[in-house]
């Protein structure tokens, strides 16, 4: 892999990371179209661990109130919200390594991040918000704020992020779309999503330090060097950083269908190629 396609696989991961559109899969996408051959889920692990840093900036007043007081609900929130990840991660390392080298789920992938989009959205058009339509006889449910979520919330939120290991499937679009069918505010929503992404983007990298250590320089070893490794990850940070403040923005005042008709029209773009033309698959 050359310096320059890991600065555009970097600048790749830091806009989707945290848009509702499956970073993960538009780096195993952007691979194929590059003909890039080398063991992909380590350089796609670290080039996500640049992420975390854009996410301590950008949200380092809601991580301070969480560090100035450890023990809250928000807390153990995002504590149940990890663990069915850390189980999923630890029971499926090796058919998640084989589903980012070979990407023959990729297409159904950005499809099913399209339906959860999709559902979410009109879940929360039933909640209360103008324009929505009654989810109840008696009226809309109302939209809850953080102090109102539970801990049934935070484990569906962690059970859609645990199904968003595999590539294709967006974290934040099922973390976001897990939070908006539970009825959360928007805003909530996201920041919650974002601060869910430090322990699981961390957790990662903890599971495959000892392949990131085993690195090599040379094309000829199957490895990535160290010095994509170092591009990507640095464009990835500052990239996300920008992208995280966008994403806030969008999810706080506009509609996710926009997202799940990209998502949607990619999977089945890749789909096509998949099982018809064959051009990168």
């Amino acid at each position: 892999m050359s310096v320059l396609e890991a600065l555009i696989l970097g600048v790749v991961q830091g806009i989707t990371e945290f848009l509702p559109i499956s970073s993960s899969g538009h780096l195993v996408l952007f691979k194929r179209i590059f003909g890039i051959t080398e063991p992909a889920l380590v350089f796609e692990t670290a080039v996500i661990g640049g992420t975390p840093i854009a996410v301590l900036v950008v949200l380092r007043w809601d991580i301070w109130n969480i560090l100035r007081r450890i023990i809250q609900p928000l807390t153990l929130w995002l504590i149940i919200a990890t663990i069915p990840a850390v189980i999923a991660a630890l029971l499926f390392k090796n058919r998640i390594e084989q589903a980012f080298a070979s990407g023959s789920f990729l297409g159904f992938s950005f499809l099913i991040t399209s339906a959860l989009l999709v559902v979410s959205d009109l879940i929360y058009r039933g909640s209360g918000k103008p324009g929505g339509f009654p989810s109840r006889l008696d009226g809309p449910a109302p939209v809850r704020t953080r102090d109102e979520m539970n801990w049934l919330d935070a484990l569906v939120i962690g059970l859609l992020q645990a199904v968003a290991i595999i590539p294709g499937i967006s974290r934040s679009g099922a973390t976001i779309s897990a939070a908006l069918s539970r009825r959360l505010d928007r805003d909530f929503a996201a920041r919650f999503s974002f601060l869910l992404s430090i322990p699981a983007i961390l957790g990662a990298l903890v599971l495959q330090l000892k392949d990131l250590t085993k690195a090599g320089v040379s094309a000829e070893t199957g490895t990535i060097g160290p010095l994509p490794i170092t591009v990507g990850c640095l464009s990835a940070c500052i990239v996300g950083f920008f992208s995280i403040r966008i994403v806030l923005k969008i999810v706080r005042e506009h509609s996710l269908l926009g997202f799940a008709l990209y998502t949607g029209v990619l999977g089945v773009l890749v789909l096509l190629d998949q099982y018809a033309a064959h051009f990168f698959f």
